[in-house]
């Protein structure tokens, strides 16, 4: 069943449910490109790992902690004419984190080496300051924009710092969005196509450039974010009675109220 939301759902947003979120999306989004991609294109599932040391801690369960037998701050006793004795630290062990980026690749068939298309679905990771995994990301993207693969970049969290952020002018004659998808195409130089989404608003359909002189393909992004809603079963345990873990304005928290009241998912 679709979620409460017309289209993104801000409770899915958590750092704790995107990695299962991202996930679904991207099988969601590959499988409806390869039923519209025309013959000679298909669309892969794509995947980089690296090992980061968690700086600072995006998703839970990357740190131990262990106390010894006498708690920090306690002092040992010292007798009268002994060596000083230290007080007990706490022990921590910080295990390094596995950082998986899924992506998709449009390849041309023919020419299985050639990624004609990427688009990225971006996590916390990318979007946090001073982070491993956004520092890699800013780098692949760099590479991206000068080389002759077009790059779309699907932002569905309203918390960190975009890599990309249109000029103000972009929506002053229209609703400040909360959701952002770009378009760059290869060989387009500063220029971009942009999608700004209001939180509450559908998601859109976008187009997807392929190669030479073949025809963009089009992709409903809110009927493939629907299944993996759907195929997710985030209606059986999401929370909405307490509030997204990121803030929302006081008019998008009224008009969320609202709306979870009408269906049921809060007390009147």
């Amino acid at each position: 069943m679709p979620g409460p939301f017309n289209g993104m759902d801000p409770y899915l947003e958590d750092p704790a449910t995107w990695p299962d979120v991202h996930q679904g999306l991207i099988a969601a989004v590959r499988a409806d490109l390869n039923r519209s991609l025309p013959r000679g294109y298909v669309a892969h599932a794509g995947e980089r790992v690296y090992i980061a040391q968690p700086e600072r801690s995006i998703y839970p369960d990357v740190v131990v902690f262990r106390r010894p037998s006498n708690p920090p701050g306690s002092a040992l006793p010292v007798q009268s004419g002994a060596a000083a004795v230290a007080d007990p630290p706490v022990l921590v062990s910080v295990y390094p984190e596995e950082v998986r980026e899924l992506f998709i690749e449009i390849r041309a068939v023919k020419q299985p080496d050639r990624v004609v298309t990427t688009i990225a679905i971006l996590s916390p990771s990318n979007k946090t300051p001073g982070s491993q995994s956004r520092d890699q990301y800013l780098q692949k993207r760099a590479e991206l924009l000068c080389s002759n693969t077009h790059l779309i970049e699907i932002d569905l969290l309203r918390a960190g710092v975009r890599p990309f952020l249109p000029p103000a002018e972009t929506n002053k004659e229209s609703e400040p969005w909360d959701y952002l998808v770009s378009l760059h195409r290869a060989g387009d130089g500063v220029h971009f196509a942009v999608w700004g989404i209001p939180l509450l608003h559908r998601l859109p359909r976008i187009t997807v450039p392929l190669a030479d002189a073949d025809p963009d393909v089009i992709l409903d992004l809110q009927a493939a974010f629907d299944r993996c809603y759907d195929e997710g079963s985030y209606n059986k345990w999401i929370d909405y009675s307490a509030k997204p873990s990121a803030p929302l304005s006081p008019e998008n928290a009224r008009s969320i109220d609202h709306l979870l009241r009408e269906k049921g998912l809060r007390p009147p």
